[in-house]
């Protein structure tokens, strides 16, 4: 396969990205994302695109967690102010 070969960029279910050659089925699991072209512009779609390069399982726990816990660090300044839960 040569470098002008058309590809196109996919994704799974954990919003991971990849390259696939256009013109052969797509792998279980795996869907087009919408971008074709050659390797190399998708390779350089897919760098702009995937950000964040944790799967979105574990982005959508550590988010939670990270909500869960700004949460408490607010009630811990809130009943630190004037003794009883704000009150001067």
């Amino acid at each position: 396969m040569t470098e002008a070969a058309r590809h196109q960029v996919v994704v799974n279910d954990e919003e991971q990205y990849s390259l696939w050659p256009f013109d052969r089925p797509l792998p279980d699991g795996w869907r087009a994302e919408g971008f074709a072209g050659g390797r190399q512009e998708c390779l350089d779609h897919i760098d702009e695109v995937w950000t964040d390069m944790r799967p979105r399982s574990v982005r959508i726990r550590q988010d939670a967690e990270d909500a869960g816990n700004a949460g408490n660090a607010g009630d811990a300044v809130d009943a630190g102010v004037g003794g009883a839960g704000g009150a001067l």
